[in-house]
Order: structure tokens, then C-alpha cells, then sequence
């Protein structure tokens, strides 16, 4: 069984001492303990200004993650072993970005620049450019909220790259799996996993038994939906027989079909919403993109 490195009395004394010396209220302060590196490190860094990281050193290039991210205005207070000392070092993001962590260390992060909030809609400028369109940031939003993340939550996401990205961000103690078919957006969901430093994203090529075998059991599905969706909700159920699902489709003949799908598979509270959004584009003309369907249903 892994075991953390620092136990809770050890890291409550870290906390107290660092806390001390930076003179924060230990209230401010994120704690992340990626002793068995599965922190997702840089979205906490960029939406709290002093995060305290305990690391066994297994975690070698988090300083070079960190400051290839954009946060090199960090400041790092940075302490040895399980047990303070009563020694630390102040450095910058830049001095450490040549270490790497090889032993047990607490890192204390003030970053400057953190905005203490989670914008949820971001910006599609910002994820990897793959073969496949993003959905516009304004209806990523409103599926965010239709999915209703929490700290802990497991979904499963099927070509769904940047909500699969947002999700993450919304469950740092959780797994959003995410299942990539096609070869090229595979490809872009790495890139997005390592760009936004996301730990909690294991991806599959699909959602048969095997691949999930040894993956935790999903709360919610969301799928885009192909010619393939009703052996997708087949496998799905098997995996948890209580699943709510959320369908994604722009195709009205997908939407006709849906319904008797869910019924054979005793799928019910059938909700569908459509998301209509309207922007100007550089002649001032209001521009309508492309208007999903959002089925939702749970068995």
C-alpha cells in the first residue's frame, strides 16, 4: 500500500513554522501534499497566492514546470527534510529551476500574480491546438455548471479535451478520465495535460472493459456523441450501473435517436437543453456559433 511521506503532525509543524516566517496567516495559506505526485500543482499556484507543497522527491522538475508556466515572479521559501529546523532558504522560482528535488522538502510559494478565484470558461487560445474545434468558452461554461465538479468528483469525459481540462482544475483530489478515440486528439490532450499540469487525467482510447479496468468508478459521462454512443452507454453502465449521463450533440437526427436509446437501457429523467450563443465579429454583425444539444439522463 503507498504510504505518504509526512504525516500529519509533520506537515502541521511545517505549516506553523513557514507561516511564521513569511508572516501569513495559515488560513491563506493551500496545502498540497504530492508526496505520491499526484498534485495538480501549477492551477493551485495560479489561483492562490502562498501554497505550501510537501514533496518526497518524486517530483524533480516541479521548480522548472512552475517557472516554464509563466510564474517566475515566484518567491520560494524552501525547507529540508520531515521536520523543521529552524533553516530555510528564500529563493526566486528562477534559482531553482536547474534542481531537481531529490529528497524529502517543503516548498512554501508565494505567487504574486495568483488570482484568488477559478474562472470557469477559459479562453480557447489557451489549450493545445489539436485536429479537432473546440466548444466556444461561454457554452463550456454552462456545461460546467451542468456537471456540478466537485473536490473529489470521478467523471469520465469522451472527446471533451477542454471541459476534460476545467474539470480537472475543479477536482484536485479527484480522476477525470478521459477518452480520446481519435489518434490526433489524443495527441492534444497530452499536450493539455502537461500544459495545465494536471495530474488526475488518466486517458483511454475507449470505454471497454480493460481500459477501465483498473481506473476508479465514474459518477457522470459525458459524451460527444458518434455513431458509437449506445455501445459507449453499454459499457459505461457495466462500469457503474447507476451512471448519469450527459450527451453532447450538434445533429438533430443524434437528438432523435436518444431518447429510445435511453429507454433501452433504462436511462430516465430525460432533460434536453439547447445553448445558443451570439458574438460580434470585427464588422460589428452578430455571429451565431454552432448551437449543441445537451441530453442529460441517469439510470
Amino acid at each position: 500500500m503507498e504510504t505518504d511521506i509526512f504525516t500529519n503532525k509533520q506537515m502541521l509543524k511545517w505549516l506553523s513554522y513557514l507561516a511564521d516566517v513569511a508572516r501569513v496567516p495559515v488560513d491563506r495559506v493551500k496545502i498540497l501534499d504530492d508526496s505520491l505526485g499526484k498534485c495538480n500543482v501549477l492551477p493551485a499556484i495560479e489561483t492562490n497566492k502562498f501554497v505550501i507543497l510537501f514533496t518526497n522527491g518524486n517530483d524533480g522538475g516541479i521548480c522548472y514546470d512552475i517557472w516554464a508556466a509563466g510564474h517566475e515572479k515566484c518567491k520560494v521559501l524552501v525547507g529540508h527534510g520531515l521536520e523543521p529546523t529552524g533553516r530555510h532558504e528564500v529563493l526566486t522560482i528562477a534559482d531553482m529551476i536547474e534542481d531537481e528535488i531529490k529528497r524529502p522538502c517543503v516548498l512554501f510559494i508565494e505567487n504574486p500574480d495568483a488570482r484568488e478565484s477559478y474562472k470557469i470558461g477559459i479562453d480557447n487560445d489557451n489549450f493545445a491546438r489539436g485536429p479537432i474545434h473546440y466548444v466556444g468558452n461561454e457554452i463550456r461554461a454552462v456545461i460546467m455548471t451542468m456537471l456540478s465538479v466537485d473536490s473529489e468528483d470521478c467523471l469520465l469525459l469522451v472527446s471533451a479535451e477542454s471541459i476534460v481540462a476545467e474539470a480537472a482544475m475543479m477536482a484536485p483530489e479527484g480522476t477525470i478520465i478521459a477518452v480520446e478515440p481519435d489518434p490526433g486528439s489524443l495527441v492534444s490532450m497530452r499536450e493539455n495535460v502537461e500544459k495545465f499540469g494536471l495530474r488526475n487525467v488518466p486517458i483511454v482510447t475507449d470505454v471497454k472493459k480493460e481500459s477501465l479496468k483498473d481506473l476508479p468508478t465514474p459518477r457522470l459521462s459525458f459524451i460527444v456523441a458518434t455513431e458509437e454512443l449506445e455501445d459507449q452507454i453499454r459499457d459505461l453502465l457495466k462500469k457503474n450501473p447507476k451512471m448519469q449521463f450527459i450527451i453532447y450533440t450538434l445533429e438533430l437526427d443524434v437528438l432523435s435517436q436518444i431518447k429510445g436509446i435511453f429507454e433501452r437501457h433504462g436511462i430516465h429523467n430525460l432533460r434536453v437543453t439547447q445553448i445558443t450563443v451570439a458574438k460580434t465579429n470585427e464588422d460589428s454583425m452578430f455571429v451565431t456559433q454552432p448551437t449543441p444539444w445537451l441530453i442529460m439522463g441517469e439510470a
